[in-house]
């Protein structure tokens, strides 16, 4: 069995490839671990491979803030510098540096 190694860590900031929104990983997932509902919901030529890592992001767009569950494919590093807005990274993170989020505890 070979294991997938997450290419980004938590407390980063990534963007989104195609959708216009970013945010601050808070979890990792090795492999797909949503709903058959969820995933089967993608568009089949957008529905991403379920082996390979999916995260959990605290995102952004330019109307809301939310959670995204994305897969690695679909993700890039965000070098802006800038901070993310989202109301619940205090909960999570320490304060912005270095362009990204100092874990306050371990999740997992």
């Amino acid at each position: 069995m070979q294991t997938a190694r997450a290419k980004y860590h938590l407390g980063q900031v990534v963007r989104h490839r195609k959708h216009p929104f970013r945010g601050v990983i808070f979890d990792v997932d090795p492999e797909f671990a949503n709903t058959e509902e969820w995933y089967q919901a993608i568009p089949e030529e957008s529905r991403p491979v379920k082996d390979q890592p999916f995260y959990h992001l605290l995102a952004e767009n330019d109307q809301s803030y939310y959670v995204a569950y994305v897969s690695e494919q679909n993700l890039i590093a965000d070098y802006s510098g800038e901070p993310v807005g989202h109301p619940d990274i205090d909960e999570m993170f320490g304060p912005f540096q270095d362009g990204a989020y100092p874990l306050h505890f371990q999740l997992n």
